[in-house]
């Protein structure tokens, strides 16, 4: 039937047909994709929750609330209380000094600095991203737990009387989860940094003009129109950061000097992280010890899977401004 129509009618037949099957072999590879991610997910949840339940049957303390870790004893013993701590205040810290200074560095690359300036700036800050953890973590044993003596002295000193900042142990090595913060807090950096910039070069032409129309100053301007619209990418490039803050494994371990002491003292040596803890005595645990260490990998996949739901539904609320069409 198709041969009785004109050349040209025949050719816009063809590319229909073509296109239409570009568009089901690309939707099914879609479709693929996402359906072996949920079965990756799902492997990897039932592979740990399995070997959890063979330790947790076993263990002799209360996984949530024992600070021991001995589960290779003839008396297993172990839980997650000094890890969960460690693990969470780190990550606090990391996010209250990074978030701050990598929107400002976002705005300043998209909105204040000269372009000469701006693009030598951003390449720098992707160069940083892509810097190994284990020359972060060398960096901060060789050079910022020396440097960081006089700062910690200080906070002792003029802000000790918070409790959280009281050094209970004066003069020794400030291998503690204030330096911790602090390094994971470069490392995010970049992160968060990269994906804000291309978020605020998103906004509208038509909102800025509009704002400076209207008689705002520049800050006015990105507090009106810049801030609002990237809301919902601040929110998921900080989740990224988080995610990274919350796993990091090398650097931590080359920092942090672990043990079982759980301390609000956030300036005194002690504590530790999940991903450290694996990374540390996954060589020389047991089988039983192995299990119990997948146990706590279970619970960081978990807080990792509740800090990303928090910021979907967070950005979902959002919504309205992220659709602008402008």
């Amino acid at each position: 039937m198709t041969s009785s129509l004109p050349a040209d009618a025949r050719g816009r037949v063809r590319r229909r047909k073509s296109s239409q099957l570009g568009d089901k072999i690309f939707f099914n590879a879609a479709r693929g994709a996402g359906i072996l991610l949920l079965v990756i997910m799902a492997a990897i949840a039932g592979f740990l929750a399995y070997r959890s339940a063979l330790a947790l049957t076993k263990n002799e303390g209360n996984f949530f609330t024992t600070f021991e870790w001995t589960p290779d004893a003839q008396k297993p013993v172990f839980g997650i209380a000094v890890l969960a701590f460690g693990t969470i205040v780190s990550a606090v810290i990391a996010m209250a000094i990074a978030v701050p200074v990598a929107i400002g560095i976002a705005l300043f690359i998209s909105h204040y600095a000269p372009r000469k300036i701006a693009q030598p700036f951003a390449y720098l800050v992707d160069l940083l991203a892509a810097v190994p953890s284990i020359v972060y973590g060398l960096w901060g044993a060789l050079f910022l737990v020396p440097h960081l003596d006089g700062l910690t002295s200080w906070m002792d000193e003029y802000l000790g009387w918070t409790y959280v900042f009281d050094q209970t142990r004066a003069g020794t090595t400030p291998r503690t989860l204030f330096t911790v913060g602090i390094l994971l807090a470069i490392m995010i950096l970049p992160i968060i940094t990269a994906v804000t910039r291309e978020v605020f070069r998103q906004v509208p032409r038509m909102h800025e003009e509009a704002a400076l129309a209207l008689g705002a100053t520049r800050w006015e301007m990105v507090r009106t129109a810049v801030l609002p619209f990237g809301r919902p990418g601040i929110i998921s490039a900080s989740m990224l950061g988080l995610g990274r803050a919350l796993g990091e494994t090398i650097a931590v371990a080359v920092v942090l000097s672990s043990n079982s002491v759980l301390s609000l003292h956030l300036l005194d040596p002690g504590g530790g992280t999940f991903a450290q803890n694996i990374a540390l005595k996954f060589n020389e645990a047991g089988p039983f010890g192995r299990d119990a260490l997948m146990a706590s990998g279970l619970v960081l996949f978990v807080i990792t899977l509740l800090v990303n739901g928090a910021a979907r539904l967070i950005v979902a609320r959002r919504k309205e401004y992220s659709g602008a069409n402008a």
